[in-house]
């Protein structure tokens, strides 16, 4: 439930800071006092979109903090252990007291922080909807919209679960079914590709490629194209090293024996020795190489031309495939026949995945079946429970059904279509709430919904936005009951101009404008028990405080 909620530099709020109870509170005021701003206010701390315009003083950032109690029941044990999850998953410390904050700066950033960890707006407003359902006087609009009716239809079946299972199911199974169109699509186009394709890898095949073969291919060409001025290097180079008296090897034997007849005279003299054969051994294996690479380098027009032939062949192939690379030339090889082969085993593709498909599809069905059943269960208890409720509030031949016709398709949330039925009337059938219901009953429809709904769906807090506008004398006296009544599981804060609905409330807040400094701020307060009468009685008699409405105030305020 909310416990706290600090507001500074929102809007025409300056700075404000309330208490919650748990039970029923509600919040009245006078008309632009700023009863929607506090809830503006609470909305952006929850992650709602800010506006660009709600700093009231645009030098200063705005910051708005909530803190909610998380205390484990019995009643709420699968939702504790939903929001333990969301805390680990996204590495936040879970705590009973979670604090929540929101700001903005003069250069329109925001940041959002849960338990002292900077999150994302996404993060902040999954965790706000688990925590707070804000209903605004136009959202009974949307018991119009048939995915909302089939959500409470879920709720009410305790459906969660199942249908995140069956979402997933379904997730994949669209999945497959789109593979599936691509296999049949590629299996009819299988011909002339398949053909194509053959006569590519042919022609490459035949080529018989090998790695690395053509940098050896161009340098053995330039060899070739090269090979008188190569042999004169060649020979030269043995020359030098042998071949006549003044060779490398020569002057090395001299060398030699230079140290030998040395060494009588200087004992150190072993390790230079050493050294120097060690040069006249390296000088014999070069010359030796040498030798070798000349004897081989025997010009041949034949081979030089064979060489030039196998070059022209391979960039040829690589100028047909508009490749500058012969490692791509030979990627494209084994891509085709990666395709080929795949192509072969098309129609064994294609009917695995049928496979799949059915598989999958026969799982949704199953899982569909069991929903439907489900919902069938559900919304008889359902029909039962919000027609009773409506009775209460000046609709006493009121009725409630729901239509959960089942489909052929599968749909991402099974094979069921819902709508809402209601007649306000004796002896008028249920049509589609759309058509049947007026602004004022679908007000009272949606709370009636609401409070049989709060039963399914545990979420600790819920606001009213007004939700009591249209209704008055008795009915506003129902809606009252009805609230507190909600109240004894939920924690309700509610909006209202109703003095009816004021008087049920176990928490009065009173929001007003303060005028003082030459500059006008919204601000809030709670109401002391005499102050309560005072301000029901003004809301009873349009501000004009008699004696008979102190008396009407204080017996509402018994009741």
């Amino acid at each position: 439930m909310l416990q706290h909620l600090s507001v500074s530099n929102y809007a025409l709020i300056n700075s404000l800071s309330i208490d919650f109870d748990n039970g029923f509170t509600i919040i009245t005021g006078e008309t632009g006092a700023g009863k929607s701003i506090l809830l503006g206010a609470l909305g952006f701390v929850l992650g709602n979109r800010a506006d660009s315009n709600i700093l009231l003083d645009d030098t200063k950032k705005c910051v708005v903090e909530a803190v909610f109690s998380l205390n484990e029941n019995d009643d709420s044990q699968y939702e504790i252990s939903r929001l333990k999850f969301f805390f680990d998953e996204n590495d936040i410390d879970y705590e009973n007291e979670c604090i929540i904050r929101r700001e903005l700066t003069p250069q329109k950033k925001s940041r959002s922080f849960i338990n002292d960890t900077p999150v994302s707006i996404q993060t902040l407003k999954e965790l706000g909807n688990q925590l707070v359902d804000i209903h605004s006087q136009h959202d009974s609009l949307l018991l119009c919209n048939p995915e909302f009716q089939l959500e409470l239809l879920d709720e009410a079946a305790h459906n969660k679960i199942l249908l995140s299972d069956y979402k997933n199911t379904f997730s994949q199974y669209s999945k497959a079914k789109h593979e599936l169109n691509e296999l049949r699509i590629k299996a009819h186009d299988n011909i002339g590709e398949n053909d194509y394709l053959k006569f590519q890898y042919d022609e490459l095949d035949k080529a018989q490629l090998l790695d690395n073969e053509y940098d050896e291919l161009v340098q053995k060409i330039e060899i070739l194209e090269n090979q008188e001025e190569i042999k004169s290097l060649l020979g030269d180079s043995i020359e030098l090293l042998d071949n006549n008296d003044f060779s490398l090897l020569n002057q090395t034997n001299s060398l030699i024996g230079n140290i030998d007849k040395l060494r009588k005279f200087y004992q150190n003299l072993d390790t230079l020795s050493e050294r120097i054969n060690s040069i006249k051994i390296e000088f014999k294996d070069i010359y030796s190489d040498l030798t070798d690479l000349y004897d081989d380098s025997q010009y041949d027009s034949s081979s030089l031309e064979f060489l030039q032939q196998r070059y022209d062949s391979i960039q040829h192939l690589m100028m047909k495939h508009h490749l500058n690379d012969y490692s791509l030339l030979l990627k494209l090889r084994d891509d085709i026949k990666h395709k080929l082969a795949e192509f072969s085993n098309i129609d064994e593709i294609v009917s695995e995945k049928e496979k799949e498909v059915k598989a999958l599809e026969n799982e949704l069905f199953r899982m569909a079946d069991e929903l439907n059943k489900r919902r069938q269960e559900a919304k008889i208890h359902f029909e039962k429970d919000v027609t009773a409720v409506i009775r209460q509030l000046a609709m006493p031949h009121g009725v409630f059904e729901i239509r959960c016709d089942k489909t052929k398709d599968l749909t991402s949330n099974g094979t069921d279509a819902v709508m809402f039925m209601f007649s306000a009337n004796k002896g008028f059938s249920p049509d589609n709430m759309a058509k049947a219901a007026s602004g004022g009953e679908l007000s009272r429809l949606m709370l009636a919904i609401k409070s049989v709904a709060a039963n399914n769906n545990y979420i600790p807090t819920l606001i009213f936005d007004e939700i009591d506008t249209g209704v008055s004398g008795e009915v506003a006296s129902k809606l009252g009951d009805i609230m507190r009544s909600m109240g004894t599981k939920l924690q309700i804060i509610s909006i209202t101009h109703l003095p009816q609905v004021a008087s049920k409330a176990k928490q009065h807040f009173f929001v007003y404008k303060d005028e003082s400094n030459d500059k006008t701020f919204s601000n809030i307060r709670k109401l002391s028990q005499q102050e309560r009468i005072v301000e029901i009685a003004k809301m009873l008699s349009n501000d004009e405080i008699s004696s008979e409405a102190l008396k009407t105030a204080e017996v509402l305020l018994t009741q």
